[in-house]
């Protein structure tokens, strides 16, 4: 993800199971997921569900880069 100051980015929610990794590494970047917000800074890491709905944004001074994983679950 690379975005400007104020630059915000919605989630789609992926299937159920699914798990999302997140990673600062530039910048500020605030995680809305499940009615808490997180904010990563660089080399900050956070692992929630992607099934649920969820957003990014940078609340920062600075360009932000961050980088995302998904982790589907298996198939059924």
């Amino acid at each position: 993800l690379d975005l400007p100051v104020g630059g915000a980015f919605a989630g789609v929610p992926h299937t159920p199971g699914t798990r999302e990794y997140l990673t600062c590494e530039t910048g500020a970047v605030e995680l809305r997921v499940s009615g808490e917000k997180f904010v990563l800074a660089p080399g900050d890491v956070v692992v929630f569900a992607g099934d649920q709905k969820h957003g990014y944004r940078n609340p920062g001074s600075k360009p932000a880069i961050a980088y995302s994983v998904v982790a589907f679950a298996p198939n059924a």
